[in-house]
């Protein structure tokens, strides 16, 4: 896999298979981005647990507060990670030890060798990208706002 650039095809067929999602780094602090990040997957019928040992044992959006991957009370399909690329790597194994079929690196994040061992694992990896913006993107949300997501057009084509 190319991590330097992802289709669009990868990228829709990863957020369509996802129902659940561990959140490494959420916080219950409304002004951070992986709250605003979590209340837009709640609202897009995603089940989002939070995972932060700070906040473990408070409820964040509704939802309570997990101080590790291991301690999920149901399967999840995505690990998404608001943590740093060198904890990235822990978390990826972790994500391979509890089944998650989806290993996905916030902005900014990347770790080669844990997407190397996640993908061989059979999941599939996203690093560098927010699901939030590219699930916008991807389901034509961005163009409400004004963003050009190259999926509508109001150029005429031309007829050969």
């Amino acid at each position: 896999m190319n991590h330097d650039s992802y289709t669009d095809a990868y990228l829709k067929d990863v957020l369509e298979s996802v129902r659940t999602v561990a959140m490494v780094g959420a916080s219950p602090n409304w002004n951070r981005p992986s709250y605003f990040v979590m209340k837009y997957l709640q609202a897009k019928g995603f089940h989002v647990h939070p995972v932060n040992p700070a906040a473990s044992g408070k409820t964040i959006l509704g939802e309570p507060c997990h101080a590790d991957l291991v301690g999920l009370p149901e399967p999840v399909d995505m690990v998404d990670i608001f943590r740093n690329s060198e904890a990235a790597g822990l978390l990826a194994d972790q994500a391979i030890e509890i089944g998650a079929k989806v290993v996905w690196m916030q902005l900014t994040v990347r770790n080669d060798e844990a997407a190397q061992r996640a993908e061989a694992a059979g999941l599939a990896v996203v690093m560098n990208r927010c699901p939030k913006i590219e699930y916008a993107r991807l389901f034509g949300e961005l163009s409400w706002g004004g963003f050009n997501s190259q999926r509508i057009s109001s150029k005429r084509h031309r007829i050969a």
